[in-house]
């Protein structure tokens, strides 16, 4: 069994792959293909997508009984103690939840926090 999900890519790249694999979604398509098929077809992938994104997912005999491959796109394949697992791209540093209320202090915190200050001092 063979998956195949593109994004972005040109319309006679859908239209070839029609050959060979039922298209159930715009841009989804399924079938059953010999792993020397898959492979030619792979490379024509790679090769027509441009700036695309391309994803195959196919049966393998291994532990999880499927492989993956990925073209284009920011997500990549990485072997994980035999399980193969998707890797995504950290997104932007997180800040830390107090750096965050220095930053972004609401009015009515900053008034308790001048009232708390001005108690002190006047009791000191």
């Amino acid at each position: 069994m063979v998956v195949i999900v593109l994004t972005a890519c040109p319309v006679g790249l859908r239209g070839d792959l029609t050959r060979w694999l039922l298209e159930i979604s715009p841009g989804v398509f399924v079938g059953h293909l010999d792993a020397r098929v898959r492979e030619k077809l792979w490379e024509r992938i790679v090769e027509l997508s441009k700036n695309g994104r391309a994803i195959m997912v196919y049966s393998a005999r291994n532990e999880q009984h499927l492989a993956f491959k990925v073209h284009g796109a920011e997500w990549s394949p990485t072997d994980c103690e035999g399980l193969e697992l998707v890797k995504r791209p950290s997104g932007p540093k997180e800040v830390s939840f107090g750096s965050a209320l220095h930053r972004g202090w609401s009015n009515a915190s900053k008034y308790r926090q001048a009232k708390k200050y001005s108690n002190q001092m006047k009791n000191e």
